[in-house]
């Protein structure tokens, strides 16, 4: 088994790279992605510096692994940002210099399609962090939702435990990132209800695995960065969310089923299943449509987990995917779930 450490955090001043392994979407919709360097100028201190392949759309996926390796190789850059995620970042995965990421260990901040490299970062020992994309996190329109970015803060450079909490306000709906007037409000927001607990009985603490559930289904399928023995695994914490192409609750229960076949559901102690997002601009669902799409998911994994894992502690709707506001996981990180006193801390 791999020993899975966390790298040196960066500070006020340093450089970062801000990098596009999955999409150069930057290059289409430059507003967000604009706002997200400023943030990172102005509120975090840090000087973001782009690659070749930041603003390309379309760049292969050998170009794409050659910023990679840039970023990681310089020792003038202290953490490493992906703009946004994407579809198919699975095909940088083998181009990747496992030993010259391993030599230079830095934080990793991305999400959806960089589940891949998240889970390619554990397995070289390094612990990652999904969540903080500079396009959707730090582009948020008007300002960053607040946990969201007292997350982001913790994780860049206070090393140590950080506890979460569910949202009282949170949205999915999206607006066009092409028109200027979508950054002139805030995103409105809707109540949360809080966190869903099942199997409270117990504390549990354990490293993180997981990240998007369709781009682990497609890691599983060709085999990359998967444990070959389940028992690597053992005593877990698995995280789970689901992106903006809205997978359907018959899919989500099919991909935790083979996951369940492949012997993996049963290894983790615990799951934290994000809040779904269950609006899309191909799906512009209804507020009951929304419920209904929810009530649909959350069924769906309680099914397959009563199969294959029915004494795992589940907690529900915590806020770490594709919804707003955004808490970052660390990725091989600690989390810490408490069931009795219904907290969970995580250890940037």
């Amino acid at each position: 088994m791999t020993t899975i450490a966390y790298p040196p955090k960066p500070s006020p001043g340093d450089r970062v790279a801000v990098l596009s392994p999955a999409s150069g979407l930057p290059g289409l919709l430059p507003l967000p992605y604009e706002l997200g360097l400023e943030r990172l100028r102005k509120e975090y201190g840090l000087e973001p510096v782009e690659y070749p392949t930041t603003r390309k759309m379309g760049s292969t996926p050998a170009e794409r692994a050659a910023d990679v390796h840039a970023a990681f190789a310089d020792p003038g850059i202290k953490a490493v940002f992906a703009s946004i995620g994407g579809d198919d970042q699975i095909t940088v995965l083998p181009l990747l210099d496992r030993e010259l990421i391993r030599a230079n260990p830095k934080p990793f901040f991305g999400m959806s399609d960089n589940t891949n490299l998240l889970a390619h970062l554990r397995n070289t020992g390094i612990v990652g962090f999904h969540g903080g994309s500079v396009m959707v996190q730090l582009g948020r329109p008007v300002a960053m939702h607040p946990q969201t970015a007292d997350s982001l803060r913790a994780a860049l450079f206070t090393p140590g435990p950080y506890e979460l909490r569910p949202a009282e306000r949170w949205n999915d709906v999206g607006r066009d990132w092409a028109d200027p007037a979508t950054f002139d409000a805030e995103p409105e927001m809707r109540p949360g209800a809080g966190w869903s607990w099942v199997n409270a009985d117990r504390v549990v603490e354990g490293r993180t695995w997981g990240g998007c559930l369709e781009i682990l289904a497609w890691l599983l399928m060709a085999d990359r960065e998967i444990a070959r023995d389940p028992a690597e695994y053992d005593g877990d914490v698995l995280f789970l969310e689901t992106s903006e192409e809205l997978p359907g609750a018959e899919e989500v229960f099919r991909i935790l089923r083979n996951m369940g076949e492949r012997g993996l559901l049963g290894r983790f102690s615990a799951l934290l299943m994000g809040r779904p997002k269950t609006w899309s601009f191909e799906r512009p669902n209804s507020p009951e449509e929304a419920a209904r799409y929810a009530a649909d998911q959350r069924a769906a994994v309680l099914r397959a987990m009563r199969v294959y894992a029915p004494d795992t502690l589940i907690v529900f709707d915590v806020d770490l995917g594709h919804t707003d506001p955004q808490v970052v996981i660390p990725y091989g990180g600690t989390v810490r779930i408490d069931g009795p006193a219904r907290r969970i801390t995580v250890t940037y």
